[in-house]
């Protein structure tokens, strides 16, 4: 891998040139058992070379030692959020996009990321390879980060995320929370099941208390370091400085791992994304 990286070769490109090496290493001897004697099969050979590479790719982009990408230490991250890193690592070196008339080759990949409908895609066999050695069951993360259609996967944007993050209150009324109560930050994430949002990013609604009962504290799901990264991402498309100033306090006081994703993200995004232009911004917000 580093030896190809050092050439130029990126993401899917990667994957697929590290296979022709593993065969031939495989191809070597009459049989390959494990430490017990179990023979290996050419399928589970290959599946664990995919693994090998996705483990190297995670610890690269998002500053992960290997032996924590498979979650067996505290600091690893979520499985959403390596999904969410490979996903956008493996697209890197494909230099195509769908703008949902099918699709075709990209030569300035900026111009095309600015041109309305561009997204981020790949053929779903490839994110399942890249997802199921290292654990990543991708049906948990349907219609929460991604989307499966036709045989292709979507990462979905930011801003269908908006009401499944905040709820029907939306982003403002979350800032108000915020602005409010820093303290309670984290509440504010996932009040109540929900997809498919519009994202409001200007004007400011009439302020609302958002009240979070014990009841919504059992049904909902836990926000993730990604979703947090979202939120901030959102409350700085939405303009509200003050709410993105008391979550990203809270998240320096949580731990180190939303400034490393969030700064393996702003690599990993593809130029000219609304999504790398916010990061980038949110990331200059975090207190020094």
């Amino acid at each position: 891998m580093e030896h190809l990286q050092s050439e130029g070769v990126r993401g899917a490109d990667l994957v697929f040139a590290c296979i022709g090496p593993a065969l031939e290493v495989f191809s070597r001897y009459s049989m390959v058992e494990t430490a017990e004697g179990r023979e290996v099969g050419l399928p589970e050979y290959l599946e664990k070379v995919w693994e090998v590479v996705g483990r190297a790719a995670l610890s690269q982009v998002l500053g992960i030692a290997e032996g924590a990408v498979n979650g067996t230490a505290a600091a690893a991250l979520e499985d959403d959020a390596r999904l969410s890193a490979l996903f956008l690592w493996t697209f890197e070196s494909t230099k195509i996009v769908d703008n949902g008339e099918g699709k075709k080759p990209v030569e300035d990949e900026e111009a095309a990321f600015k041109k309305k409908g561009a997204r981020l895609s790949l053929p779903f066999d490839v994110v399942r390879r890249i997802a199921q050695p290292l654990g990543i069951h991708l049906p948990d993360w349907e219609d929460r980060i991604i989307q499966t259609e036709k045989g292709i996967v979507r990462l979905l944007p930011i801003a269908e995320r908006a009401k499944q993050l905040f709820g029907k209150e939306g982003a403002q009324a979350v800032a108000d929370q915020l602005e409010a109560e820093p303290a309670a930050a984290q509440l504010a994430l996932f009040p109540q099941p929900a997809t498919a949002p519009h994202l409001r990013t200007r004007g400011r609604r009439k302020k609302t208390r958002l009240h979070v009962g014990d009841d919504d504290l059992e049904s909902r799901q836990e926000a993730t370091t990604l979703d947090r990264v979202h939120a901030a991402m959102l409350l700085q498309a939405s303009g509200r400085a003050n709410a993105l100033r008391a979550l990203l306090k809270a998240e320096q006081q949580r731990g180190p791992e939303f400034i490393r994703l969030a700064n393996g993200l702003s690599a990993l995004y593809p130029k000219g994304t609304e999504e790398r232009r916010l990061v980038e911004a949110m990331l200059q917000a975090v207190p020094r």
